[in-house]
């Protein structure tokens, strides 16, 4: 079993490289560009939030509407690092709204064959399995675009659920 000091050698190797720092600056630059992109482009449909950047496992920022807010609700558009694609989670603000909404959304299209909610969250789901961040540009758009039709449709389940 590997100590602490054994994990921050490697880790202290891997800095040198200098690769690391570079992706991740590079990742949150993106991600934070995208945002103010989305913010701009879809300011009739949702408002964002700020970035989180996390702990080189999620860089995130929230977005919402009026229709869910009323229900403590909200998305989050997810970077996940460790699998390097882009994900939309359905958060409730407490335990209590996550857990209400985990029962209707458990069995659904969306949380099929899970047996516990996530940890974080109502619902995880893909967005860009595979982002080219060669091309910045496509990326940015296809994300919009795929933002706006899995939201809507989560949102058209929730209208389903008939939870306030």
């Amino acid at each position: 079993m590997k100590k602490l000091n054994d994990y921050v050698d490697l880790y202290k190797k891997q800095l040198e490289k200098g690769d690391i720092q570079e992706a991740y600056t590079a990742l949150v630059k993106y991600v934070t560009k995208l945002g103010s992109v989305l913010s701009k482009n879809l300011s009739d449909s949702y408002t964002f939030g700020s970035l989180f950047q996390g702990y080189m496992d999620y860089t995130y920022f929230y977005y919402s509407n009026d229709f869910l807010k009323k229900r403590k609700l909200r998305f989050g558009l997810v970077l996940n690092h460790q699998k390097m694609r882009f994900e939309i989670w359905l958060v409730g603000q407490n335990l209590k709204i996550q857990d209400a909404y985990w029962l209707h959304f458990k069995n659904t299209k969306w949380n099929e064959n899970k047996t516990i909610r996530p940890q974080y969250s109502i619902l995880e789901t893909t967005l860009i399995e595979n982002p080219d961040f060669n091309n910045l540009e496509a990326l940015t758009k296809q994300i919009e675009n795929a933002l706006v039709a899995v939201s809507n449709e989560i949102i058209g389940e929730i209208r389903k659920s008939k939870l306030e």
